[in-house]
């Protein structure tokens, strides 16, 4: 423990005197359970929205569990787990409206599986539908909120994170495909899957675009990004696997329709590519310099 901490601290100072700092707390160390909780509130959050569609119970259930694990890891990125009760600041924190809104979607989702129908079961499928838009909406918004760090601080951004977050919905449920059948349309799912990819991959590629001519912090993030410190992963997870791949095979799939075990492969690359996206994102967030580079 003590070299830990003296490692942390030297990186720390070496962070300081840099004129570009990254960022590092949401992204290293306790700070890759923000990533994974933001990663699986929104794939469960674009699984309750197809399933809805499709009326996949399995798909619901999926959808639920995902949520849940998100809930387990945003405590586990608190310091202090029990203090959690000190997230509920919806005038100030974007991360707060977001634990709201799985606070809404949990109970009125679990109730709407259980009782879909009599009198209360519009309310249970309104209220579920109100904390989905949470869960969709707050993940860009979290980012998008932080001034400091000019690479995240976009209106483009949220958008590309509900697109992923519809996508990652889709591909839940295609990895499912091989447990449930025929119970879901898997060529539909399929078509959707790669539509939502080609726009994920525009997206991306137009938000890094706005992001090279906006101001040095963050065209530096985007050398980060692209030939920095999360290149490798960027160009593997994010763009390989995520994009390329699922695209190519949804491709082919148009033309000779993919077996449930193709779709549910190409799900899976889907949800690594939607994962490295959230954290290539997050690894190359720079701080604004404190002061105009070179004078330091």
């Amino acid at each position: 423990m003590p070299r830990q901490a003296d490692t942390a601290y030297t990186e720390f100072l070496s962070d300081l005197g840099a004129t570009f700092r990254p960022q590092r707390q949401w992204v290293e160390g306790r700070g890759l359970y923000l990533i994974i909780g933001h990663f699986f509130s929104s794939v469960g959050a674009g699984t309750w929205l197809f399933s809805l569609w499709l009326d996949s119970r399995l798909g619901m259930w999926m959808a639920i569990a995902a949520v849940g694990l998100s809930g387990l890891a945003h405590l586990r990125f608190l310091g202090r787990p029990s203090r959690f009760w000190m997230m509920f600041r919806l005038r100030t924190s974007w991360i707060a409206r977001g634990f709201v809104g799985m606070n809404i979607f949990l109970p009125a989702a679990c109730l709407y599986v259980l009782f879909p129908t009599g009198p209360l079961g519009w309310v249970w499928f309104i209220l579920s539908i109100v904390g989905m838009t949470f869960l969709i909406v707050y993940k860009g918004n979290v980012y998008a909120a932080s001034k400091g760090v000019p690479f995240w601080n976009s209106p483009v951004l949220p958008i590309l994170y509900a697109t992923y977050a519809i996508r990652g919905g889709i591909a839940l449920l295609l990895v499912a495909l091989p447990f449930t059948g025929a119970s879901v349309a898997a060529e539909q799912i399929g078509i959707i899957e790669l539509w939502v990819a080609v726009s994920a991959a525009v997206m991306l590629g137009f938000y890094l675009g706005v992001m090279r001519q906006t101001n040095l912090a963050a065209r530096r993030s985007v050398v980060e990004l692209t030939r920095g410190r999360a290149a490798g992963a960027f160009y593997l997870g994010t763009v390989c696997v995520g994009l390329l791949v699922p695209i190519a095979l949804g491709v082919v799939g148009v033309g000779n329709p993919l077996s449930h075990v193709g779709l549910a492969l190409v799900g899976l690359f889907s949800l690594a590519g939607d994962f490295f996206a959230k954290y290539t994102i997050a690894k190359a967030g720079i701080y604004a310099p404190l002061m105009p580079a070179g004078t330091i």
